[in-house]
């Protein structure tokens, strides 16, 4: 999801799509939040990938219920937009019950503006933290590349950056299981149009697959992975892609308030109460996405979803709850966005869960 920034223009073409909602100098090295370094040891590489990979639909079905990091590795530097990741937050996430986590991550404000494109070590050292943190505790990982803004209105222009970046991206976790996965970009827009997307996106497929031939890569459409977009999505032949698509819709509704939306104070006191034409408005959006995942024979990956803090709490967890379960009917992974900011499941002030939405995602047993 993009941060606080989005203008009137990009307010207009969401509204239009099922969308979310990240100069050339040698970047500066970032410090690191003051986090003790972790007991849990790096997966071993015996637990790597096999020569026949893992079957997307199988893994898809394991990644069943998670919960975006957000706010945290995406922000230009991690704690600028309020959240530094803690190693209680991967064993909260892991005891409430869900399968995965999302990742976000802004590694273009981590490498070299000149090539070859260095990534900082001592980032990929936070990274590292972080995805051991959750496979430690037997959450799959979706690793991506979130908030790379430049490309998205220069694409030309950073190609040979993203590639690079992807290439390192890919031989530094080659050894690492089969429960971590990438994501090639979050949410492609503006210049990056459909297809100057899938050129691009057939490329970084080719970089990763130099090292990870057969880890399974998740890939969403141009217009902000809209289900709109799916149908403009092409990429080459490959058994191990999961496809995904983020879902705000209604975004008056989802985004009310929003400190980022221009004009979204306008929407304050929009609910969300059930009706039949607002659910059968979800469930025409998710069928047609499901439609494409079989006429494609892809497996779909709902990457994002969710409603802003400035919603009533009951609107809030009454859509939560519907997509959620929407999506499980039609065989679709999700990640809710996200753990604890502006949409979180989890009050970091507090110490608590936000129960509503934390029981609307993982229904309590009956």
């Amino acid at each position: 999801m993009l941060k606080e920034q989005r203008g009137v223009l990009m307010i207009v073409l969401m509204l239009s799509l099922t969308v979310c909602a990240g100069g050339c100098s040698k970047a500066a090295e970032t410090p690191l939040p003051e986090t003790p370094p972790t007991s849990i040891p790096t997966p071993a590489p015996t637990s790597a990938l096999t020569s026949s990979g893992v079957d997307p639909f199988e893994q898809n079905v394991r990644l069943g219920r998670g919960v975006n990091l957000g706010n945290a590795l995406e922000a230009p530097r991690e704690g600028e937009w309020g959240v530094t990741l803690k190693e209680e937050y991967f064993q909260l996430i892991q005891d409430a019950g869900f399968d995965a986590v999302r990742i976000p991550i802004r590694w273009s404000a981590h490498a070299d503006s000149a090539a070859p494109y260095t990534i900082e070590p001592s980032f990929f050292e936070r990274v590292d933290w972080a995805v051991n943190q959750a496979l430690s505790r037997d959450l799959l990982v979706v690793l991506n590349v979130h908030h790379y803004e430049e490309i998205m209105l220069r694409p030309k222009e950073h190609r040979e950056r993203f590639l690079a970046l992807w290439a390192q991206i890919a031989d530094h976790y080659k050894a690492y299981p089969a429960d971590l996965l990438f994501e090639v970009l979050n949410e492609p827009n503006g210049a990056l149009t459909a297809g100057a997307w899938n050129s691009l996106l057939k490329e970084a497929l080719q970089a990763i697959r130099q090292t990870n031939p057969e880890r399974n890569v998740v890939v969403g459409p141009a217009n902000w992975n809209s289900i709109d977009g799916l149908g403009s999505l092409e990429f080459p032949e490959d058994a191990h892609v999961i496809v995904t698509v983020h879902y705000y819709l209604p975004f008056q509704f989802t985004h009310q308030g929003a400190e980022w939306a221009d004009g979204s104070d306008a929407w304050l006191g929009t609910t969300w109460q059930g009706t039949s034409s607002e659910t059968q408005a979800v469930t025409r959006d998710l069928d047609r996405a499901a439609a494409w995942g079989k006429a494609n024979h892809r497996a779909l990956y709902v990457g994002e979803f969710g409603a802003y803090s400035k919603a009533d709490m009951d609107s809030r967890a009454r859509w939560t709850d519907f997509v959620a379960r929407q999506a499980e009917e039609r065989g679709m992974s999700w990640a809710y966005w996200e753990f604890c900011a502006g949409f979180g499941v989890y009050d970091p002030s507090a110490h608590a869960w936000n129960r509503p939405i934390l029981e609307a995602l993982l229904p309590p047993a009956q």
